[in-house]
């Protein structure tokens, strides 16, 4: 599998944050000679945000659209790639989904902090909903350190690729797309599974938790199974690496990271655990709020469409 990326798009609320994506969208694009589209969705719940009030709504929209053409030109100046400009007006998850489907997007980016305030305690990140409803991969940064793009100059500088593998479908393509990228960039490839702490395990004296001898053997296997994953011509052009953490994922994928200095972390949006997922947030979403570097996060939706 090779990734291709023809249409990239960047979603921006015009926040320091949001704006972050901008250098990694112009680098890519110029990368895979791709068409890149700025997106800013005009959210009138939010109007204030603008400096607008109660004024008539046609002539409002028109004047907070132009405003934002404005700050997109201002934002992408006379970078050399091709870019076009979408301004919509609507819900952002729900409109970028819509323009994802209409310009044949291949990869979203996006911030993981914008203009949510206490609504991410209500309704979840805009971030986290693209997540889950965007039917292409979708590339989460938010923060200036511990980047992968030259902001000056829009190199890419991706050395280290951690991927989580939980050995379901999705974890699966999240697999493939960081094996693509690997190669592209001529990246080192770390696979990591991380094995969860159990209730019984908890609850058991010590002398009955798994012995030292049972759970060699269980990395052993996992590690085989993990390795299994890399088809034999990649091994010409890499030597991946394999690592099994202990604890909560988001925990221990964002620790391994973070020591490591790891460039990229890519994941599949579902895994195991549905439960856990409907109280708690994905363990994607959560390593993208805490990781110290952008997180890609790969569905097995987007092939299903």
């Amino acid at each position: 599998m090779r990734v291709q990326m023809k249409n990239i798009l960047c979603a921006t609320d015009f926040s320091d944050f949001s704006n972050y994506t901008i250098p990694y969208g112009v680098a890519l694009a110029r990368e895979f000679e791709a068409k890149l589209y700025i997106c800013h969705v005009i959210d009138l719940s939010s109007i204030a945000i603008y400096g607008e009030f109660q004024l008539n709504p046609v002539d409002q929209q028109n004047r907070i659209k132009k405003q934002a053409a404005e700050q997109l030109n201002e934002i992408i100046g006379k970078q050399a790639v091709l870019w076009e400009p979408l301004i919509t007006v609507g819900h952002t998850a729900d409109e970028v989904s819509r323009l994802v489907a209409e310009k044949e997007i291949d990869l979203v980016i996006a911030a993981t902090r914008g203009r949510s305030g206490l609504k991410r305690l209500i309704l979840g990140s805009v971030t986290e909903r693209l997540m889950r409803v965007l039917t292409c991969p979708l590339l989460i940064v938010h923060s200036p350190k511990h980047k992968f793009v030259d902001p000056v100059h829009q190199k890419i500088t991706l050395k280290k690729i951690l991927v989580g593998c939980d050995f379901s479908p999705d974890s699966d393509l999240a697999f493939q797309h960081a094996l693509s990228l690997a190669q592209e960039f001529e990246a080192d490839l770390y696979l990591a599974h991380v094995i969860e702490p159990s209730a019984s395990s908890v609850l058991l004296k010590p002398d009955k938790v798994l012995s030292e001898e049972i759970e060699q053997k269980l990395h052993q296997r996992i590690t085989e199974k993990l390795m299994a994953m890399v088809p034999e011509d990649a091994r010409n052009w890499c030597t991946p690496e394999t690592c099994i953490l202990q604890g909560q994922p988001y925990e221990a994928l964002g620790h391994y990271a973070k020591t490591n200095e790891m460039d990229m972390i890519v994941l599949g949006v579902r895994g195991h655990g549905l439960v856990k997922t409907l109280l708690l947030g994905s363990t994607t979403d959560r390593v993208a709020r805490q990781a110290p570097c952008p997180v890609l996060s790969v569905s097995t939706k987007a092939q299903n469409q």
